[in-house]
């Protein structure tokens, strides 16, 4: 019999694949996921009792659709909902199919009409299997807000007549990027918190790693797919090392690379050099790649800063943004020394995109330091400071403006 944490593991990786036979078998996501939350309930409860049956899917696609037509029968003035109950006579249906929906589902949750937080959102809840109450605390925001947000977003799959079908072949490349851009803003959460008091929430990084390495499971041909996992890979494994004992922020050339998980790097680097020159290059690879030198080095001072910024070169062709342009100007400063890097620096000044963003301040203090301008340096670590909501932020940057 398995243990608890087992239980729930096992839990967490069939959720998706009960809801998409539902919502596949008979539409309507709002009522399937609903009936899947409720099995998934009385699952743990059951199962640390009497032990996790044979085919646990089968177990949970049975309970859930019990449900369905539980909560069917019961709206008896709707004559055709009673019809369907019908239909969904138990003793035809057998066991669950085999068929995995997993990306059919994520292809819904991420489907263009909806807004990126409702993405977010739903991806987590209905593919990732966490609870309203998880994904608010994630996004800091109430449970009544992320209910409303989760139950909106249902709403719109239903108004608008979203099929359960993966979208055309045509379509699916531009899918498949909102999937993949969905899967990286959930880490990127979890890896540096937009606000709050801790720096990185452990389990929003877990789970897109496990969301992406399930998609990669789905679809091992796709080179970016795995450029994105090589990516989350080979950043995740520094978290041990981005913040001290007291909690305060580490930069990357002072972290201790022993706290480094060598696992995740090598698994990562394995990753990028199987996919690298096999599939069109893309960004989430480019990035990896420019991870893997950072990860590679046994020391800050053996990175090796020229191929960095070969590689960001390459990306802001690829990907251009304003984000990578400031990365790219960390490295020109790096290779080129830090004025050259703060000319870069200031061609985004007038970029409305980074208008609120705390690391264009933060990144041109640090160059501003670097070149000997102090006075300039300490004003550009207070507005930086000012600017972020996320506390160990805040805090590293006040006490760089502090020590100047």
């Amino acid at each position: 019999m398995r243990t608890e944490p087992a239980i729930e593991d096992l839990l967490r990786e069939v959720a998706p694949q009960v809801l998409g036979t539902l919502v596949r078998r008979h539409s309507q996501f709002d009522a399937c996921e609903d009936a899947v939350q409720e099995a998934l309930l009385a699952a743990a409860r059951q199962w640390a009792a009497d032990g996790v049956p044979e085919n646990p899917r089968s177990w949970l696609v049975t309970v859930a659709s019990r449900r369905l037509i539980d909560a069917w029968r019961s709206e008896a003035a709707r004559q055709h909902r009673e019809e369907a109950a019908a239909v969904l006579d138990l003793a035809g249906q057998g066991a669950a199919s085999e068929q995995d929906d997993t990306l059919t589902l994520l292809f819904l949750c991420c489907h263009p009409s909806l807004s990126v937080p409702s993405q977010l959102a739903l991806t987590l809840r209905a593919v990732g299997g966490l609870t309203t109450a998880e994904i608010a605390r994630a996004f800091m925001v109430p449970e009544a807000t992320m209910a409303q947000r989760i139950s909106r977003a249902k709403e719109r799959i239903k108004a608008a007549g979203m099929q359960f079908e993966l979208p055309p072949e045509a379509e699916r490349p531009e899918r498949l990027r909102v999937v993949m851009q969905v899967l990286y803003l959930v880490f990127n959460e979890g890896y540096t918190t937009s606000s709050g008091p801790t720096l990185q929430r452990a389990d929003l990084t877990t789970e897109a790693i496990r969301l992406t390495r399930m998609l990669l499971q789905l679809i091992p041909e796709e080179g970016e797919v795995a450029g994105l996992l090589a990516l989350m890979l080979l950043t995740d494994a520094r978290r041990a090392a981005r913040t001290n004992e007291d909690g305060w922020l580490v930069p990357l050339d002072d972290q201790r690379r022993d706290l480094w998980n060598s696992a995740q790097i090598s698994e990562g680097v394995e990753l990028l050099t199987r996919t690298l020159g096999k599939a069109p290059v893309g960004p989430y690879q480019l990035q990896a790649a420019i991870a893997a030198v950072h990860d590679e080095a046994s020391t800050a001072e053996e990175t090796d800063w020229p191929q960095i910024l070969a590689l960001y070169e390459v990306l802001e062709q690829v990907s251009p943004g304003p984000v990578v342009t400031l990365n790219r100007a960390v490295a020109v400063a790096r290779v080129h020394g830090p004025r050259a890097g703060l000319a870069l620096v200031g061609t985004l000044d007038r970029d409305e995109r980074m208008k609120h963003n705390h690391r264009l301040e933060a990144v041109r203090a640090h160059l501003l330091e670097r070149a000997g301008d102090i006075d300039a340096a300490r004003k550009s670590y207070d507005l930086a400071a000012r600017m972020t909501a996320s506390l160990p932020e805040r805090r590293y940057l006040a006490l760089r403006a502090a020590r100047l």
